[in-house]
């Protein structure tokens, strides 16, 4: 597709006036080879910068540019994964049976959390997923991050990646650096292309339709708009669990095979729309619009719920002590061995509402794992009740979510041409995104209501709404350098609101048996509560200045200063100095110093939430709350307040030739981290002392987390970025290798995060990381080779500790062919992990305290690739 000469003048005339808007923008030339269909691209961006747009090389802070061709060649269609192919600082997991954490994935960029890396689309601030990774894998534990797979990779131009600190030019969230997502401004052509896959297990059968079209806006205007429609079928990476296999060889009929699943989440009618609109209004105005609908469904498995043992429905607070059903009271040494000696029993009620211990019959545990069948048969005519009556064979449940996610950005941009502000560029805008998360989870019980339980819920919902002014200005001053200064300068006013929408009914109410020991709530994600329900907002604005000198042609440096005020905490402000010294017309060096911040989410400051937790091998309730709540300040919580950084970077770039090489050296150290603490116990005090207070179902919870200011970390790291083109093989070749070394180090913490989450943050990803793609192009073939190399990093299963493990390094390949069968016709052909590279198997000797597979899983899910395997793929386009 040719991009017209007035775009290209359209783009640099308005860069200056774009990055005036706490964004970055790019143009892209293209030079045609004499006598070759091919093209070349050379990739012009401002990132971190605030005047004229400079080629990469130049840039004096670390950036990658990804076209929007690149993106689309990989297997699946997650923007997370596609993402992660080609900067290899991104980590990004899978998190099976991780609540929310299944429904909106973070990433981490920099080794640090989902949210501590700003996203912009088209240089504008993108909202927040109403999602809060309650179960984030230990990096991302309590993590708030914008939902980047809504973004389809066919409706972008580029992506640019800023590896760099830079909250003093962006504000909150950039300590790890900015990723700016360019959508496709073209205002003619498009394609239209399916895409069906599967992994190499046979299952996880992925369709993709997608499309792209480029309109005429007027004479002097675009349209172009795209959309991506996919449906995902779930995996399973599982083995039946012991307990499962040996109640279906006792002859309990109706045990699911496998009782637990390990793997990806379905996903269903996934929609995604994107439109991007420009206009000129005159030669030196514009007026610009873009936004996004885009909806899924999306249902995982949680943990199976045994029919002897799990607590508040099959039993775990009753046991036959010498004859006599005793309840559980304290954990100390002597009580601990007593219950471990007792014989196990039914969790019995009585529908009367008296203590099941004078009124029912004792029902205990056979030797064959079973309850005794005449001691169960017996209840109803006790007027009691046992949920193995209705749920003998266990059951689990089914969680997920409808995701829904908009965003509506307008403004105008362009040059001033009279007045004391003459030559300068100006850019107004505003937005709004709202991301809504509906949750529902099935197949499951409200054990309180006994038998009177339905089984599926509707817990409630989250919602995420953002709105954003931004008045941006920019002008270049002559003092006698080598080119004009430019003054940089603008305001900005952020709205951020967090609502939480109170669940059915049943999915919350403590039911007539909850004095008789069973859980409340629907059992694996209780509702929302309505005393928990209601919105929650925080105001803040901003005020930036941006310098950048060019003291000699050799020499440039940039300086920047940001103050924000928020209505909750208070004001913060940062400096930003960067500088690049060419040294040879070949060599140059480049480097920053910086120091940035975090604002708490207004959702980690308010939200609360029930999750299921295994402790000790045993799944209980337990209760995030806020830090404010009385139940978190009597076990040391607080008033959020923002996390603080530090950052430096050094580096060098070389160009000579075909070659193009940067290496940079980083170092982020962050005070103050946001995060979940650990899971706290609750003592028989310290719950008298929240019955005392009012504090409502305090028996019915184990152990209570909530969000903290707990630990400081230091995070240092390399980046290696090398690109070398050729002619080979009759054709033309691009070599691109890329390398991180990545080291977090947790220099201050209390027990209120633990050694576990420490061991996590410092262990949990790969140190080292590197891609090598060789991309070969000839008259009607395309294809590339990558090959990706994932460093020890360390293996845990079900966030348990006793499962962790170092696992060793890995290689996997990714291959892809693509035949041009005319000009407007390609079909391709490619797989992900192309040897079926398996990640680390559970080793339960290697591991300490575990008996055997307890839980279903056969791989540690912390692997850097997935634990899904090889995937392969067909894909057919229709371009225009």
């Amino acid at each position: 597709m040719k991009l017209q000469l007035n775009a290209i003048s359209r783009a640099i005339t308005y860069a200056i006036a774009s990055t005036a808007s706490v964004g970055m923008i790019s143009t892209t030339a293209y030079a045609e080879e004499e006598g070759a269909k091919k093209e070349k691209i050379e990739k012009i961006a401002v990132v971190g910068s605030r005047a004229a747009p400079r080629s990469v090389g130049d840039s004096p802070v670390p950036v990658d540019i990804i076209g929007g061709d690149e993106l689309s060649k990989a297997g699946g269609d997650d923007m997370l994964e596609l993402l992660k192919g080609s900067v290899p600082s991104l980590n990004v997991h899978q998190n099976p049976i991780s609540d929310a954490a299944s429904l909106v994935r973070p990433a981490n960029l920099r080794g640090l959390p989902a949210d501590s890396t700003l996203i912009l689309l088209n240089g504008k601030r993108r909202h927040r997923s109403s999602v809060i990774a309650f179960l984030g894998g230990g990096i991302n534990d309590g993590a708030q991050g914008p939902d980047i797979s809504v973004i389809p990779s066919i409706a972008l131009k580029q992506v640019e990646v800023l590896r760099d600190g830079a909250a003093a030019q962006y504000g909150s969230d950039a300590i790890a650096g900015v990723i700016n997502f360019v959508l496709k401004d073209a205002s003619e052509g498009g394609s239209f292309s399916v895409k069906q896959g599967q992994y190499f297990e046979g299952d996880g059968d992925t369709t993709t339709f997608e499309g792209n079209i480029g309109l005429p806006f007027t004479d002097d205007g675009f349209a172009n708009l795209s959309f991506q429609y996919k449906n995902a079928d779930a995996t399973s990476r599982s083995v039946q669990r012991p307990d499962a296999a040996a109640f279906t060889a006792a002859g309990l009929e109706g045990v699911r095979n496998p009782a637990q699943v390990w793997g990806a989440p379905e996903i269903k009618d996934d929609i995604s729309l994107f439109g991007n609109v420009g206009l000129d209004l005159s030669n030196d105005s514009q007026f610009y619009m873009f936004g996004n609908y885009s909806e899924r469904d999306v249902k995982g498995g949680f943990y199976y719920r045994n029919p002897t043992t799990r607590p508040g429905v099959y039993g775990g607070t009753i046991r036959l002590v010498n004859g006599v059903p005793t309840r559980r009271h304290a954990t100390d040494a002597d009580q601990q061995a007593l219950w471990d000696a007792a014989t196990p029993t039914v969790l019995v009620g009585s529908n009367d509402g008296y203590d099941q211990q004078l009124d029912c019959p004792v029902v205990e545990i056979q030797s064959n794992g079973l309850p005794d069948p005449d001691a169960l048969a017996s209840l109803a005519a006790n007027n009691c009740f046992a949920f193995n009556e209705i749920l003998p064979a266990g059951f689990t449940p089914f969680f997920g979510g409808n995701i829904t996610d908009t965003s509506f950005t307008i403004g105008t941009k362009g040059e001033i041409r009279d007045g004391f502000m003459k030559g300068a560029y100006y850019d107004l805008s505003g937005s709004v995104g709202r991301n809504e998360s509906r949750y529902f989870i099935t197949n499951t019980v409200n054990a309180s209501l006994g038998a009177e339980t339905p089984m599926d819920f509707s817990p409630g919902k989250y919602i995420q709404l953002e709105k954003n002014f931004n008045a941006d200005i920019s002008k270049g001053y002559d003092f006698g350098l080598a080119y004009d200064v430019n003054v940089a300068g603008g305001l900005e006013w952020h709205e951020e609101t967090f609502e939480v929408i109170a669940g059915d009914e049943a999915s919350f109410i403590a039911g007539p048996l909850t004095e008789q020991g069973f859980g409340i709530g629907s059992n694996g994600f209780p509702g929302f509560k309505p005393s928990a329900a209601g919105e929650f907002t925080r105001r803040n604005y901003a005020a930036y200045i941006d310098v950048e000198t060019p003291f000699t042609e050799e020499f440039l440096m940039g300086w920047a200063l940001r103050f924000e005020d928020y209505d909750s905490f208070g004001s913060t402000t940062n400096f930003k100095i960067t500088g690049q010294f060419q040294a040879t017309d070949d060599l140059s060096f480049r480097g920053s110093i910086s120091t940035g911040f975090r604002a708490p989410t207004v959702g980690q400051a308010n939200v609360s939430n029930v999750q299921t937790n295994l402790s000790s091998g045993v799944l209980v309730d337990s209760a995030l709350l806020p830090p404010t709540n009385p139940v978190s300040q009597i076990l040391g919580g607080s008033e959020l307040q923002p996390e603080e950084s530090e950052s430096y970077t050094f580096g060098a770039v070389y160009q000579s030739g075909d070659l193009f090489m940067t290496i940079d050296y980083y170092n982020i150290q962050v005070e103050d981290r946001i995060s979940q603490s650990n899971k706290i116990d609750l003592s028989l005090e310290q719950k008298a002392a929240l019955k005392a207070d009012g504090v409502p179902n305090v028996d019915s919870i184990a152990q209570v987390s909530f969000f903290t200011n707990d630990f400081d970390t230091t995070t240092q790291g390399v980046d290696l970025v090398a690109n070398y083109s050729m002619d080979l093989l009759g054709g033309y070749s691009t070599f691109a290798f890329a390398y991180n070394w990545n080291e977090t180090e947790v220099d201050r913490f209390s027990a209120i995060t633990g050694d576990f989450k420490v061991q996590r943050l410092e262990k949990d990803l790969p140190q080292h990381r590197a891609t090598l793609t060789w991309t070969q192009q000839w008259e009607d073939f395309t294809g590339f080779v990558r090959y990706n190399y994932f460093g020890e990093y360390q293996g845990v299963h079900v966030d348990y500790d006793a499962t962790a493990i170092m696992a060793d390094p890995s290689v996997t390949f990714d291959a892809e062919l693509t035949y041009f069968a005319t000009e407007n016709i390609s079909l391709t052909v490619g797989a992900n992990n192309i040897f079926d590279q398996e990640p680390e198997k559970l080793d339960f000797e290697r591991a300490t305290g575990i008996p055997n597979n307890n839980w279903g899983g056969k791989y540690y899910e912390t692997s850097p690739y997935g634990i899904n395997g090889g995937f392969y793929y067909v894909k057919a386009t229709y371009t225009f």
